[in-house]
């Protein structure tokens, strides 16, 4: 058990270290290439960040075939949106509020480009509202074809962002691995970028281990494990790469963080689960993905609202997630 406490730490920790190392070889990355800063953090920054929990549900379907491996994977890419929903968006406000009356340090409000963030969630809700509700599961060739739609939805998605009007990226501070270069070469940044991502992947499969261990030797089942544990573990680069960035006032850069990984979680990873697996959501599963939903339509809303306000909004979708792990664990306990 010490062991495993160990394993969680030390996990958590390369977690921390390389999510300040990627958002600013990210951010730089951004600033050289002149992209805007709603591809930077939507699609850049998502895509890169989303890499751990997608791994994790793909070595779950092949290599742990025989046993939980359909159910852990299931839950592990059901579980992402949720998530990030349900535990990133309130943690977003949260930080902006205790920013404001605690460390007194920005206003209470968070400064987001509305076209691109409403993109991003009404992307999400499409597509995730056609892997839940209309995906054919009995027919193995409409599965397919939705799954290939789904892909094909994240290309026009990029494509969109790209193209769409957005801020240019403000100036950077010093690039970690080239300090004294105000300039660096896009290689010694894609390094910075490739080796943060290494570290964080690294970091977010021994915290899984570490709390996988530790959660079967509690009798914690597959299906929870997958849609509680697993999810808040790798969905951390998100989560601590935006409060960095609501930290420094970034604040497109933190939301685009979290709507653009819900995007990608509701396009790529779900098109793999409906190919790969049996993908029959039902109980729990499909109560997450009803959450999700919900929670990222009130953050659609509240984009409408006076920005002053998004930061408590955002907060609301934190009750779904309470309400979520009340019922996962009356079922199973």
């Amino acid at each position: 058990m010490l062991i495993d406490i160990v394993l969680f730490l030390a996990g958590l920790i390369f977690i921390l270290i390389s999510a300040e190392i990627f958002t600013n070889g990210v951010e730089a990355l951004g600033h050289r290439l002149n992209l805007s800063t709603n591809f930077t953090g939507s699609v850049l920054a998502a895509v890169g960040t989303a890499l751990p929990e997608t791994i994790l549900p793909i070595i779950a379907v092949f290599f742990f075939a025989e046993g939980k491996g359909h159910e852990i994977g299931v839950g592990a890419i059901l579980g992402a949106p949720f998530m990030l929903s349900t535990l990133a968006f309130p943690l977003i406000g949260l930080t902006v509020i205790l920013a404001h009356f605690w460390l007194k340090k920005r206003a209470l409000e968070i400064n987001i480009e509305t076209v691109g963030f409403r993109r991003d969630i009404v992307f999400f809700l499409f597509a995730y509202s056609i892997a839940l509700f209309i995906v054919p599961y009995e027919n193995e060739t409409l599965r397919t074809f939705t799954a290939i739609f789904l892909v094909f939805l994240y290309v026009l998605y990029i494509w969109l962002t790209l193209k769409g009007e957005s801020n240019e990226m403000e100036e950077v501070e010093k690039l970690y691995f080239s300090p004294n270069n105000p300039h660096p070469h896009t290689a010694v940044i894609l390094s910075q970028v490739i080796t943060a991502l290494i570290v964080m992947i690294t970091g977010a499969h021994m915290f899984v281990s570490g709390i996988e261990k530790i959660s079967l030797h509690f009798g914690f089942p597959a299906l929870l494990f997958s849609l509680l544990v697993a999810p808040v573990a790798t969905e951390l680069p998100e989560k601590v790469n935006s409060i960095f960035w609501i930290f420094r006032k970034k604040d497109s850069l933190a939301v685009g963080n979290v709507s653009g990984a819900m995007v990608f979680q509701s396009t790529i990873p779900v098109g793999f689960g409906i190919v790969f697996t049996e993908w029959k959501i039902t109980g729990l599963a499909m109560v997450s993905g009803v959450f999700a939903i919900i929670a990222g339509f009130l953050a659609l809303v509240l984009s409408y609202v006076d920005k002053k306000l998004i930061p408590f909004g955002l907060t609301v979708g934190g009750i779904f997630y309470i309400i979520y792990i009340y019922l996962a664990i009356k079922e199973f306990v």
